[in-house]
């Protein structure tokens, strides 16, 4: 997600990868982003243009930044716990947006499941995933979305492809905001678990067609509870 941004655009772009590191919590609530040398080489900009970004989310409340040997950029955004009513204002006017995200969710995380059970992992790959299963599945509530996040995205990743991985992300973020208008539910996790562990397994045994099975119902089983609170 932090891969080259195009030059026309460097600091909106800048801006953009930012945000969706931030609200996806892939750094969370108090996590420093990385270096600012190596977040503005992995962004090919310059480092006039990132500093100029992260003025402006400091600004916004998004990040600050702390002087001294163990300073650097810190994450300050923090999902507010849902209300009643938030589900309804995040939703208003966006029934048809809502369906396309849910459809454009549905074809590239299943396609990145199928293509990583076709292609294998090595060792070193099998670790990862199975460590992204392990902490999604042992998470408390408040770390739920976070890990889970980070379980999908990593599938996605492995399969080596950054336009794959880019669009997972986009994938997730445009449902991030309803995920989190609703509470987090411990019979829904207990039951995501199960299904992460059928998709690991599908792709650890090369299984395509299961593994496209196992992701496609696991997020059906997401897209129907939030077709149960929109409703």
């Amino acid at each position: 997600m932090l891969g080259p941004v195009r030059a026309g655009n460097a600091f909106e772009e800048t801006v953009e990868r930012l945000l969706q590191v931030i609200k996806l919590r892939l750094v969370d609530h108090g996590e420093r982003l990385p270096p600012e040398r190596e977040l503005a080489r992995s962004l090919g900009i310059s480092r006039v243009t990132l500093r100029e970004a992260i003025r402006v989310l400091t600004e916004e409340g998004y990040v600050e930044s702390r002087r001294g040997r163990t300073g650097g950029t810190f994450v300050t955004y923090r999902p507010r716990a849902p209300e009643a009513g938030d589900l309804a204002r995040v939703t208003a006017g966006r029934a048809a947006e809502l369906r396309d995200a849910l459809v454009f969710r549905m074809a590239v995380e299943t396609g990145a499941a199928t293509h990583l059970a076709m292609t294998g992992l090595t060792t070193e790959e099998t670790e990862r995933l199975l460590g992204a299963l392990h902490a999604v599945n042992g998470a408390a509530p408040a770390d739920y979305r976070r890990l889970d996040v980070r379980f999908h995205l990593t599938i996605a990743e492995l399969t080596g492809s950054p336009l794959l991985a880019a669009a997972c992300a986009e994938a997730r973020l445009r449902v991030t905001d309803l995920l989190n208008a609703i509470p987090v539910l411990r019979p829904n996790i207990a039951h995501a678990a199960v299904q992460h562990a059928a998709v690991v397994t599908a792709i650890l045994d090369r299984d395509p067609a299961a593994a496209h099975r196992a992701m496609a119902e696991h997020l059906d089983g997401t897209a129907s509870l939030l077709r149960g609170f929109l409703g």
